[in-house]
């Protein structure tokens, strides 16, 4: 990290270490070259300035369609490739994308309490700025629904943010022993095909169960493994050390399509 910020100039010669992971939230206006990194003196973009931690993309379908389509092949293979005539140069980007975005143009739309003012064509357009394989790159969709007023100071009996911090904590621990000493491995997400095939073994009810939802929700071959990725992390998270069918059917609810 300290590397990458230092060839952003953003970092004084003195600092030696950046004790918190990064937090990055660029603006909707801001350009391809903002974003992935580059220029005439190529230098790292936001995806870089985020490794390891987090890129937070607020309005997501008021970025420009072709700067967020620049975001599949750091998402895919964790580095940004930056050409130009004098050469080429690589920076990591190995980043946990949180999108955030509304249902639709004036927000309302599925809300209970409310009605939604824009036609359907108008819905559709708005939802068409995000693309099939680039949301076939976000392993959990959440539609968070709008509070009720009279309900946000009602008080509930909750987990504390100290209860999931353990068990955050606790997985993490599980996946940093899967991997082991690997340099460039530390999360289920960045597993290859020959991890998984140790790691995400599953019995045949698993299989039949997984193959028949594949088939239900035409998963692409993308979505396949990343549902069964996310399936391990439940699986991490519960304490367990096979994957069953209850953490693939939760996996799988996270992979509603946004239509």
């Amino acid at each position: 990290m300290i590397r990458i910020y230092s060839v952003a100039g953003l970092i004084s010669n003195t600092q030696t270490l950046i004790e918190q992971r990064p937090f990055r939230s660029p603006h909707h206006t801001a350009s391809g070259v903002a974003l992935v990194g580059g220029g005439a003196v190529p230098k790292p973009g936001e995806v870089s300035l985020a490794h390891r931690g987090v890129l937070f993309l607020d309005e997501f379908p008021e970025f420009p369609r072709g700067v967020l389509e620049n975001l599949r092949q750091p998402m895919e293979d964790g580095v940004v490739s930056v050409s130009r005539a004098a050469g080429s140069v690589q920076y990591p980007a190995r980043f946990m994308l949180v999108a955030a975005m509304n249902p639709c143009p004036c927000g309302l739309y599925g809300q209970e309490d409310d009605v939604c003012i824009c036609t359907p064509s108008q819905v559709l357009k708005y939802r068409k700025k995000i693309s099939g394989p680039l949301l076939d790159r976000i392993d959990l969709h959440i539609e968070v629904p709008r509070v009720a007023l009279d309900k946000l100071t009602e008080e509930y009996q909750t987990e504390t943010s100290s209860i999931v911090r353990a068990r955050v904590e606790y997985a993490h621990i599980c996946q940093r022993k899967r991997f082991g000493r690997n340099p460039i491995r530390f999360f289920n997400a960045e597993m290859t095909m020959a991890e998984m095939k140790r790691w995400c073994a599953v019995d045949q009810n698993v299989q039949t169960f997984l193959r028949q939802a594949a088939s239900a929700f035409r998963l692409s071959a993308r979505s396949y493994f990343r549902v069964l990725k996310v399936a391990r992390t439940i699986a991490d998270l519960g304490k367990s050390k096979t994957i069953l069918c209850d953490h693939v059917a939760e996996a799988l609810q996270y992979r509603t399509k946004i239509e």
